[in-house]
């Protein structure tokens, strides 16, 4: 078990792009409007509780019931896509009566640790030493917190028009997330399928 500082900074910064908290600023505004006040610490230990978890077990979790990544990547983009068309159209499709609010869904899961994290946690253990992707994850975790507590200060600072815009803005943004994590693992399940008829 060897900890090596450039093994946590590569697996730091791919984990931070994935996960891509400040991206995600203006969806957590708006839910934080539609459903109070944002737990940061419940919303990061959730996370980081599900994404350790699913970094040791998870895939052998998902085969127990059959499915394999890309089609929990499938499904994840669903949920992506629905709060995309929420944040564009202005529409409420996704009923936030969560007894913890938001905190939990969707922000803990599938925002912060959701299909795309999943999959690249995995990836990562092909690379890297377990205990660097846990090193890097927990500070990847520090940021979020950070984040989701200054989520007031941002809104003060850009302003209710500003939030609109970025609203707007970001949810074309995950809405070519949405379909982009669709085709990639679409495509995957096409390749293997047409491996499968030709074995």
């Amino acid at each position: 078990m060897n900890v090596h500082f450039v093994e946590i900074v590569s697996a730091f910064i791919v984990l931070f792009a994935v996960i891509d908290i400040l991206g995600s600023l203006p969806i957590i505004l708006d839910l934080q409007k539609k459903s109070g006040p944002i737990k940061a610490f419940q919303a990061t230990s959730v996370a980081f509780t599900i994404m350790i978890a699913f970094l040791f077990v998870g895939e052998a979790l998902l085969g127990l019931f059959g499915v394999d990544i890309s089609s929990f990547a499938i499904a994840g983009s669903f949920v992506l896509l629905i709060m995309a068309f929420e944040m564009i159209l202005g529409v409420e499709l996704f009923k936030h009566d969560s007894p913890s609010g938001a905190s939990i869904v969707p922000i803990a899961f599938p925002l912060i640790a959701g299909a795309g994290s999943f999959t690249t946690l995995l990836s990562l253990r092909a690379e890297f030493e377990t205990i660097n992707i846990i090193i890097a994850l927990f500070l990847n975790i520090v940021v979020v917190f950070g984040v989701l507590k200054a989520t007031k200060l941002v809104e003060r600072v850009i302003g209710q028009g500003g939030i609109y815009v970025l609203k707007k803005f970001f949810g074309i943004i995950l809405l070519a997330m949405a379909i982009k994590l669709f085709m990639t693992n679409f495509g995957n399940i096409v390749i293997e399928f047409i491996k499968n008829l030709n074995a």
